[in-house]
């Protein structure tokens, strides 16, 4: 019996910050469910300078390697302003952890999470990241800091997956002659700081139930032949290729995408638990149907010069 294809990932992520803050996460999505999807993080913390470690909980494995300080690329400064849609002005590495960038009136450190020996280790089905904010505190010269890294997302590589049933054979030769329309629909649940999804390595942990997540927002950027359920979303556009041709994901193809943000805040979810679930679908024209179908009439055009021949050559015998 063939394994069926899983089409649904429930990412449950986690969040919290030994220290008196009031912080944001922000999940970035950059989906190819024909190639490899990537997902931005980026953690905007407030009161920082009560902070002492700052913990993210990955819901699938990834390495040291695997983490792409995106950071980095913010001496540009197009990048920035997409990122953070204002115009910035930037303070590129003024010290050996942080750039600081100036925009809608108030200053912000930006730290180079690759700089900090930042530690990612695995826990469960997944990765715990933990950076040192107090090794940090010399270098910050704000009460607000972001961390923004990059790194492949592969509960959704997972979803997205091709995979070839070679069971039943005379169905799917039907379904390539009656159904030419191939529909494909995944389910993408992200689950923030809900502790039933969640290690109890980490359930176990007093001050991640004291956690002060006060905003989840979500960023999905997709190609236009995808439908997402939009709704609650509170915006949607058509990607700036200008603005994000040197920031995107190396293999990401730029043209025709849409991207659609939604946000929920605290005081909307209960104790900062952030709940998301989307729908994504694509009909398209089966390739093996439409090859079946040449080769029918192929075949009917063969068959009928034949039986033509044959009619004629008959008929010939007698005149």
């Amino acid at each position: 019996m063939s394994k069926k294809q899983r089409k649904f990932a429930d990412d449950g992520w986690a969040v919290w910050i030994d220290g008196e803050d009031t912080s944001t996460i922000h999940i970035n999505d950059w989906l190819n469910p024909k190639g490899k999807s990537y997902v931005d993080i980026a953690i905007h913390i407030r009161g920082i300078k009560l902070c002492k470690l700052l913990n993210v909980y990955v819901p699938f494995p990834v390495s040291v390697e695997e983490i792409d300080d995106v950071s980095l690329s913010f001496e540009n400064t197009k990048i920035l302003q997409a990122i953070f849609s204002a115009a910035c002005i930037v303070d590129y590495k003024k010290n050996q952890h942080a750039s600081e960038i100036a925009y809608n009136g108030k200053t912000v450190d930006i730290v180079h999470i690759s700089t900090t020996g930042f530690q990612a280790e695995p826990l469960s089905n997944g990765t715990l990241i933990r950076v040192d904010l107090q090794n940090l505190q010399p270098y910050l010269d704000n009460d607000e800091a972001y961390f923004i890294w990059r790194m492949p997302h592969k509960s959704l590589d997972e979803i997205f997956k091709p995979h070839v049933d070679v069971g039943n054979v005379l169905e799917r030769l039907r379904d390539l002659i009656t159904t030419p329309v191939v529909s494909e629909k995944y389910g993408y649940s992200i689950r923030i700081n809900e502790t039933r999804l969640l290690p109890e390595e980490i359930t176990r942990i007093g001050i991640f139930h004291r956690q002060k997540l006060k905003k989840a927002a979500i960023t999905i950027s997709v190609d236009e032949n995808y439908e997402l359920n939009d709704a609650g979303c509170y915006r949607i556009r058509r990607l700036e290729e200008n603005l994000y041709k040197a920031y995107l994901p190396s293999d990401y193809q730029t043209e025709d995408v849409i991207t659609y943000q939604w946000n929920q805040n605290r005081t909307d979810n209960f104790q900062g638990q952030f709940n998301f679930y989307y729908s994504i679908t694509r009909d398209s024209i089966s390739k093996g149907s439409m090859l079946l179908y040449m080769l029918l009439l192929l075949s009917i055009g063969v068959i009928g010069d034949a039986v033509s021949n044959a009619v004629q050559a008959f008929f010939a015998l007698f005149t």
